[in-house]
């Protein structure tokens, strides 16, 4: 009976401390933290009565805070989409079918764009495998527009994959006009029974880096991402391996594709 007594206060113990790691909300209501009331209102059940309470309150810290920002406050654009979200919805939490929609969208918008350009949005200056540079560029509506500077990287992707990074950057004319109406014919099907699907890396480290898709047999794919930018392929439904080098670091890991599909890899050094 001892044994059994201590097996449960066990159980209870781990149980308590599982939830003590989680979020705190019990002094919620004395919060003047717009995060703090956004990740509550994410978090807490529908029938939660701070609800009715904390909703209004943190709708009106985001018209003040837009109100009094500086110009060029880069917070106040995702006040203003919080703001328009919390009219419709009783938060900010969206599914994974809408981040999806939203991706899809952006995607679209790009790379109709780079047609209408008549050349990649990117322009990419190839360089010795030792010193990898990247036109620097200007990010407009979901595009970028190209900047005559070329300037190197933050950190250049190891030596041994600087060559094949190049090669792979450097599509001619052509070669990029087919590969983009590919990605727009794969982004406005919407037929499950299609045998191809768009994948989108993006690339959030300081590092340009080349995702290795490894399938069944012989189905293989190289996708080169330059470091803070992303990059999208078309690709048959199936299980892959996906590997990569990542500002040295290792990645690898197995992903079955179905549908369309984004991997966000690494994470900034900049704050």
């Amino acid at each position: 009976m001892k044994k059994l007594f201590l097996f449960f206060s066990a159980i209870l113990f781990i149980n308590l401390s599982a939830q003590s790691k989680g979020k705190d909300y019990s002094e919620i209501l004395k919060s003047k933290s717009i995060y703090e009331i956004n990740a509550f209102l994410r978090d807490a059940h529908p029938d939660d009565p701070k609800r009715s309470i904390l909703k209004p309150r943190v709708m009106e810290m985001m018209k003040e805070y837009i109100r009094t920002a500086q110009p060029g406050d880069q917070k106040v654009k995702q006040m203003q989409d919080w703001l328009a979200m919390l009219k419709r919805r009783p938060s900010t939490k969206i599914s994974f079918d809408e981040m999806n929609a939203i991706i899809k969208q952006k995607q679209i918008a790009k790379y109709q764009k780079e047609l209408q350009m008549g050349q990649a949005a990117v322009v990419y200056t190839p360089s010795s495998p030792k010193n990898v540079y990247i036109a620097s560029t200007t990010t407009t509506t979901g595009s970028s527009s190209p900047n005559t500077s070329a300037k190197p990287s933050v950190a250049a992707i190891p030596d041994t994959e600087a060559t094949e990074f190049n090669m792979l950057m450097g599509e001619n004319p052509d070669e990029h006009k087919n590969k983009t109406v590919k990605i727009l014919n794969s982004l406005f099907d919407n037929d499950p029974n299609a045998k191809e699907c768009i994948v989108m890396i993006e690339n959030k480290s300081d590092c340009n880096i080349i995702v290795r898709m490894e399938g069944v047999g012989t189905t293989k794919y190289r996708l080169p991402v330059p470091s803070h930018g992303d990059n999208s392929i078309v690709v048959q439904k199936g299980d892959y391996l996906f590997t990569s080098i990542v500002c040295g670091a290792q990645y690898a890991s197995q992903k079955t594709i179905q549908k369309p599909l984004m991997v966000a890899l690494g994470s900034s050094s900049k704050k």
